[in-house]
């Protein structure tokens, strides 16, 4: 559940701002909102249309229609409240911005537990598959009775430890990859966005345990 992120009434001033800028139909207040927010927050249908609706009861807003889009304009009276308001939206400018580094935190927090988890996975399954390898090894050598070449188990052992710092390597890459990627294109990164990117991770992840398991 999404936490509020604008103080009571807040919300309400903040539609009539951007109704002063522009007339405006509900999708585009919408955008509007996200884009202050730079895609963390985006407010829901249900939580701006009846605040629109109740602007409109008290003479502050008007609608018309626009083919099939129903768009919304500040009235006189909807102007002279913002105005004999105007020093609050400073302080709701604030609170927008506290929501924003908020929400940010917590998107950045839930990407790196993800990067964590995976980087973990993939260095058990790589200690996983070293172990294995050596077992089956020594099984093959005890039950023929020969012990191979002199040296084999050391460098089957450099070999997987080398393999297990090139997975390590190529994880870490990839997780300072992605921070950059998150940062280049942060105004697109939205809650659903990251549950989406955890989803694949995931995938990703088990593909990875897949392929070792296959060895």
């Amino acid at each position: 559940m999404t936490p509020p992120v604008f103080a009571h009434g807040s919300l309400r001033l903040y539609l009539l701002a951007l109704l002063e800028e522009q007339p405006r139909h509900g999708y585009e207040l919408i955008q509007a909102l996200s884009d202050r927010f730079g895609g963390t927050y985006t407010p829901s249908a249900g939580t701006i249309y009846p605040r629109l609706s109740k602007l409109e009861e008290e003479g502050l807003v008007t609608k018309s229609t626009d083919g099939r889009k129903t768009v919304y304009e500040i009235t006189p009276a909807g102007r002279a409240e913002l105005e004999s308001r105007r020093h609050e939206l400073d302080g709701i400018e604030n609170e927008v911005t506290d929501s924003v580094r908020r929400l940010a935190d917590g998107v950045r927090a839930e990407v790196n537990e993800a990067m964590r988890s995976l980087r973990a996975e993939l260095a058990s399954a790589a200690r996983e598959a070293k172990r294995s390898a050596t077992n089956t090894s020594a099984g093959a050598a005890s039950s023929t009775g020969a012990t191979g070449p002199a040296g084999s188990t050391d460098r089957d052992r450099i070999d997987a430890e080398r393999a297990l710092q090139d997975a390590d390597l190529a994880v870490a890459a990839f997780r300072q990859q992605l921070r950059t990627d998150l940062r280049t294109h942060r105004d697109r990164v939205r809650p659903e966005a990251v549950t989406l990117l955890k989803e694949r991770l995931a995938q990703v992840r088990a593909d990875v345990l897949a392929t070792f398991a296959d060895r």
